[in-house]
């Protein structure tokens, strides 16, 4: 069994051109929960422009295929923002 001491943690702090971008990104990347949560626990937060994320995995192996698939999914919406965030800011809601 597992202590909290025997977790890895990384933290990722990843800036937006604005803080509603960041927090459409920290909006659409956490409705996907972890395929292993009793190994990795992972937290987003915004400040400011920043989406934070917090990983603690059981092992590092899990901390590099998680932060990978979170930067995947990161690129994924800057490259919709990218594309769609002014078109989609002009429209009414």
């Amino acid at each position: 069994m597992s202590t909290p001491s025997d977790w890895h943690n990384i933290t990722l702090e990843i800036p937006f051109a604005s803080h509603q971008h960041a927090t459409y990104a920290k909006q659409t990347i956490e409705v996907d929960a972890e395929l292993q949560p009793q190994a990795v626990k992972r937290t987003l937060e915004v400040k400011n422009n920043l989406l934070i994320a917090t990983f603690d995995t059981l092992t590092i192996r899990l901390a590099r295929l998680t932060t990978n698939a979170f930067l995947e999914n990161v690129d994924l919406v800057v490259r919709t923002l990218e594309a769609f965030g002014e078109e989609a800011a002009r429209i009414p809601s």
